[in-house]
């Protein structure tokens, strides 16, 4: 059994930098990849990057070259960082990952730029 636990979202002013962390906890040797989603209001949950065990990362063009996907050696903890920020990043924030048939999902953070 996965627990994720998603930290760090706040108020950021437009082109502001945020780092978010996901701290991974039972089970972590299963761990293969861990995504990030976000969700804004009234939107669909977006997928915004994943980081594989091997540290390999893939990201979408809307956050490619402001987001910076990574984790520490143990794979206990996954970063997003977020540069160049816009009002548009605005979502709560998610870490997610698979295990056979099994989606876990941490409590989400909230993220809002805004001047």
């Amino acid at each position: 059994q996965v627990q994720l636990v998603e930290s760090g979202g706040g108020l950021v002013q437009p082109g502001g930098s945020l780092r978010l962390s996901c701290a991974a906890s039972g089970g972590i040797s299963n761990i293969g990849y861990m995504n990030w989603y976000r969700q804004a209001p009234e939107k669909e949950r977006e997928w915004v990057g994943d980081i594989t065990n091997g540290g390999k990362t893939n990201y979408p063009d809307s956050v490619k070259g402001r987001f910076t996907i990574s984790r520490d050696n143990a794979n206990t903890m996954y970063y997003l960082q977020m540069n160049s920020l816009k009002p548009e990043d605005t979502a709560v924030y998610y870490c997610n990952t698979k295990i056979g048939w099994v989606n876990y999902w941490g409590q989400g953070t909230q993220v809002t730029v805004s001047s």
